[in-house]
């Protein structure tokens, strides 16, 4: 059951509404764990889905790019529904009506707003890029006035938003119980390789990302 009300009609769950979440621990966590959101819009009377990077900021999502970007223009102008989702496990059912997936999903609905101070935004930037990899931001060549006016931030609240989340395991019909097969799930986890150096690089060993 949904650990709180939907904070709005579009966020209602209709389908499967007892994987619902609307609680905003629940949807904060998914955001941080998700390096990928996608921003769906419409522009010039077609629908768009593209794929970009973001990071939270307390009751924020932010999202960042070019001032000349198509993505951010329409943005401003309009709404928006974001999405972001993680597989966790595959989930081995006796029949193939019953396979699954572990997961944890968001949407977010509402307008984005402009930041366009420039400490804010400066100070923005340095949380996505130490989100990362802790500390970063200040061995790295500082941004120049320039790149910092050339660059568009941008900020959505949480405030209407719904998590879906699956996280348990087979759940068969009895009567396929004794099928002689395995079932069962399969996690699916994130690691980091080995890190390549550029060949005109400082040698020196690179901090560790943030493993989400």
């Amino acid at each position: 059951m949904s650990s709180t009300a939907a904070p709005s009609a579009r966020t209602r769950l209709h389908r499967l509404p007892d994987r619902g979440h609307h609680d905003f621990a629940t949807i904060a966590a998914i955001v941080d764990a998700c390096h990928i959101c996608t921003v769906a819009f419409q522009w010039n009377g077609s629908v768009h889905a593209i794929p970009t990077s973001h990071w939270r900021e307390e009751g924020h999502l932010y999202i960042h790019g070019a001032k000349a970007s198509r993505l951010l223009k329409a943005l401003c102008e309009g709404e928006a529904c974001i999405t972001l989702a993680r597989v966790d496990g595959l989930v081995l059912a006796r029949s193939a009506m019953h396979h699954s997936m572990n997961y944890r999903s968001v949407v977010i609905y509402g307008r984005f707003e402009e930041i366009v101070d420039p400490e804010h935004k400066r100070h923005s930037l340095q949380r996505f890029i130490d989100g990362i990899v802790p500390g970063r931001w200040d061995t790295l060549r500082p941004i120049h006035d320039k790149e910092l006016n050339a660059t568009r931030l941008l900020r959505i609240a949480l405030d209407e938003a719904s998590a879906k989340v699956r996280a348990w395991g087979v759940k068969d019909d009895e009567e396929d119980l004794d099928w002689p097969v395995w079932a069962g799930v399969i996690p699916l986890q994130t690691h980091f390789g080995p890190a390549l150096a550029e060949v005109d690089s400082v040698v020196q060993t690179p901090a560790t990302p943030v493993l989400k």
